[in-house]
């Protein structure tokens, strides 16, 4: 996808995070630190904890913090699946997945879901995916995926039909944003999704779709 996109995408998931208030933020599928970077240098963020399976790309990454001097939040890089969190990590205040769920098999999104809104159950989550519906604008033929380890793309009611029905189980209420692009009939070449725990005294949630 083009920088201009990429870019737009990054400013867009920022400013929901920004919107937050999180002062500790989970960056789950952080890959090479685009956004965890750029995270690291807000004011009023306190702790980040990037996990990507790829060790490669976390090596990436840590050379990339070199820059960042002593200054700055706590930040801890971790290998592991956003799939199989650590316990630990539960209850922070914004969890991040920016283009990381197409990358898992559908037949594993159930996984995602328990693991993200009812083993983590951070206060806030923003979740972008590729729009399938802006692909023809990108060239990308029918049929075919933007990336060949995308396991697949939604269009935006799809999204949001997950979205939904995962909100609802868990007691979130969610938002979504179309980003990076915005065309007037297609939307944009992302999609975004925010959401919002209630309060923090809410009620226990209702079990995920096995």
């Amino acid at each position: 996808m083009t920088s201009w996109l990429h870019e737009e995408r990054l400013a867009a998931v920022l400013a929901a995070v920004r919107a937050t208030g999180a002062a500790r933020i989970l960056d789950l599928g952080c890959g090479d630190g685009d956004l965890l970077l750029r995270l690291a240098r807000e004011p009023g963020i306190e702790e980040i904890v990037g996990l990507d399976i790829c060790t490669a790309s976390l090596d990436r990454l840590r050379r990339r913090l070199c820059d960042l001097g002593s200054c700055g939040p706590r930040i801890e890089l971790r290998a592991a699946s956003m799939t199989d969190p650590a316990p630990e990590l539960a209850g922070m205040d914004c969890a991040v997945l920016v283009e990381t769920m197409e990358h898992l098999d559908p037949d594993r999104l159930s996984r995602l879901e328990r693991a993200l809104f009812h083993t983590l159950r951070p206060g806030a989550v923003v979740v972008t995916t590729p729009n399938a519906e802006f692909n023809p604008l990108l060239g990308v033929p029918p049929h075919r995926f933007r990336h060949p380890d995308h396991r697949f793309e939604w269009s935006r009611s799809r999204f949001r039909q997950w979205c939904s029905r995962a909100a609802r189980s868990a007691g979130y209420a969610v938002t979504f944003q179309d980003i990076a692009g915005r065309h007037p009939d297609l939307g944009g070449a992302s999609q975004m999704a925010v959401f919002r725990a209630p309060c923090p005294d809410r009620a226990d949630p209702v079990p995920a779709a096995p």
